[in-house]
């Protein structure tokens, strides 16, 4: 169905640095994991915990310090996603796609572009996207066209699918090629005329995300909204580092969530083995190894993703073709890791807490849901052919937003 407009945004706080915004972040992960389970199960968007996600800042933390932004480090952001993965998978999904867009706004936009949208952004407005297309050849495929109407300005044409955030959003970036071919980004009002949002995302995991479709019909876009987002992939760069490695931060998330769940069922619902001949399943000293196991492949999964944060950071400082190509290496490892994390832990979590945690009513299989159907927005196999290329003959990976 279509979905009206967003109500207006809260006016949000201004973060002061990156230990602000872990702060910021610690304590909205504790308040969405609360009824993380029951938005699950309801499909209930949520709308007023984006808010709350406006409110507290942490949606500008990335617009830079001579724009009033806190500027935080990527190490910073990975570890908010991080959080917030764990807590609600669904709700840090969502601004995935706002920071990518910031960040293009950053590597591409105009100084005066620069100055409206950030000052958007410190006030909690919201980017969604318009990115991917479904019907054509591969997803890197776009068909979406922005024509120029004579006037100055340009008309925006299009379907797009798994529109993550649109729903919910202030401003829906629309990826599309000009006339000439060439990759633009066109910052849309999400009630603009022409523009529809029909939530139609009936995926079996991450099912809060309101990743439906977006429809575009002759939507006016002025000059001024539009970014040659083209230039950004004509020079070293990080867009699409840092887009993959907050992907990497929801899946390590997502693994940490599960893991701490089944401890907390195990301690408290799971009954002892038989054999075991201990009072309690949390001293069945088969299920300790087995949860020493699950522990270390978390903490190996958040240390790359750690690393992944040093590396952008490092290559932001000093950038080169080199610096860009490493530090997209470091985040594809980090990923790839995460990846199999996600899945390994969430279908660990029934292995180690028995057959009650299959209930329905308990929900837990929603973060094996939520994993399954994350780790799909990447295939990680073609991350491993770009790390196995630059371990073997020093190959620096292609420029493109997917590494």
């Amino acid at each position: 169905m279509a979905f009206p407009s967003t109500a207006p945004t809260p006016v949000a706080a201004v973060l002061r640095d990156d230990a602000d915004a872990l702060v910021q972040a610690r304590r909205l992960a504790g308040s969405f994991a609360v009824e993380a389970a029951d938005r699950d199960r309801e499909r209930r968007l949520p709308r007023t915990e984006l808010d709350e996600l406006s409110a507290s800042g942490l949606l500008a933390a990335t617009v830079p310090a001579d724009h009033g932004g806190a500027d935080v480090g990527t190490r910073t952001l990975l570890e908010v996603f991080r959080l917030l993965g764990a807590a609600d998978p669904s709700i840090a999904q969502i601004p995935q796609s706002h920071f990518a867009y910031v960040n293009v706004l950053r590597e591409s936009a105009t100084p005066q572009q620069k100055r409206f949208f950030f000052a958007d952004v410190l006030a909690g407005k919201r980017f969604g996207n318009a990115q991917s297309e479904t019907g054509s050849r591969t997803a890197q495929d776009v068909q979406t066209r922005l024509r120029p109407t004579g006037d100055g300005g340009f008309a925006l044409n299009g379907t797009k699918g798994y529109s993550t955030g649109a729903l919910l959003a202030h401003w829906i970036p629309v990826l599309a090629k000009d006339d000439a071919d060439r990759l633009q980004v066109a910052y849309v009002p999400r009630d603009a005329d022409g523009v529809t949002v029909i939530d139609d995302w009936v995926g079996m995991g991450q099912r809060t995300t309101a990743s439906g479709t977006v429809e575009l019909r002759d939507v006016r876009v002025p000059a001024e909204r539009i970014v040659p987002h083209h230039m950004t992939f004509q020079r070293p760069q990080l867009h699409g580092a840092l887009a993959q490695a907050l992907h990497a931060a929801i899946d390590v998330g997502i693994a940490g969530g599960a893991l701490a769940d089944a401890a907390e069922f195990v301690r408290t619902r799971s009954r002892p083995w038989g054999e075991s001949g201990v009072d309690t399943a949390a001293e069945d000293p088969l299920t300790i190894q087995r949860f020493g196991e699950l522990g270390i492949r978390l903490r190996a999964a958040e240390a790359l993703l750690d690393s992944a944060g040093a590396a952008i950071d490092d290559a932001r400082a000093d950038l080169t073709e080199e610096t860009a190509g490493s530090a997209s290496i470091a985040v594809a490892a980090a990923k790839a890791f995460a990846d199999a994390t996600a899945i390994e832990l969430t279908n660990a979590l029934f292995e180690v807490s028995g057959a009650r945690s299959s209930l329905d009513s308990a929900n837990l299989h929603r973060h094996w849901r939520n994993a399954r159907t994350h780790t799909l927005h990447d295939p990680v196999r073609w991350k491993i052919q770009h790390i196995g290329r630059h371990t073997l003959n020093g190959t620096l990976p292609p420029r493109h937003g997917q590494i």
